[in-house]
């Protein structure tokens, strides 16, 4: 009995081994009839467009924009244009220096004697200006502080003009009502 058990189990195995190579030997075979067919399709390059070179015509009475002398201008001090000494290099910059006017505000006043001090808010930070002090990115000096706004100096640097002054204002931000 235990002879025919052996060949029962042999003859089963060997009708799944022949089964697997079999079903193998057609999954080949599909492979190998659509590998012919297969072609790899490159789509060719498009053709580079070339532009017409076009000079550039001033008008004889205007100042060429890409004169080298005009960049220069630009890079080095010119002569009889000399910075005033809030825009020195030997000044340190204070903290609100390194923020545009535009992202900072204006929150609150305060008074110390006759002292006036104002509350600026830049990012999540709180500071304390007086007037002399500087801030925005133009070495904005401040000149007034009222009770709704700081007033200040601005030096900006004209290649045309040297350095002009501007005047600026940093109003104070009303807090909003939750209700509204």
């Amino acid at each position: 009995m235990r002879n025919a058990l052996v060949l029962v189990a042999a003859v089963y195995c060997g009708a799944l081994m022949t089964g697997c190579t079999s079903e193998q030997e057609d999954v080949n075979e599909w492979m190998r009839k659509e590998a012919v067919d297969m072609v790899g399709k490159v789509q060719p390059l498009p053709e580079l467009k070339i532009f017409p070179v076009v000079g550039y015509l001033a008008v004889s009475d205007v100042r060429e924009p890409f004169d080298p002398a005009r960049i220069q201008l630009t890079m080095q001090q010119r002569p009889g244009s000399e910075p005033p000494p809030e825009v020195s290099p030997v000044r340190a910059r204070e903290p609100l220096e390194a923020f545009p006017l535009e992202s900072l505000k204006m929150v609150g006043l305060m008074t110390q004697g006759k002292q006036v001090h104002a509350l600026v808010q830049a990012e999540q930070a709180l500071y304390q200006v007086h007037v002399g002090n500087f801030m925005g990115l133009d070495y904005g000096k401040i000149t007034m502080i009222a009770e709704d706004a700081i007033e200040l100096q601005e030096f900006i640097e004209d290649p045309n003009e040297g350095w002009v002054t501007r005047i600026s204002s940093l109003q104070l931000q009303e807090r909003q009502e939750e209700g509204k």
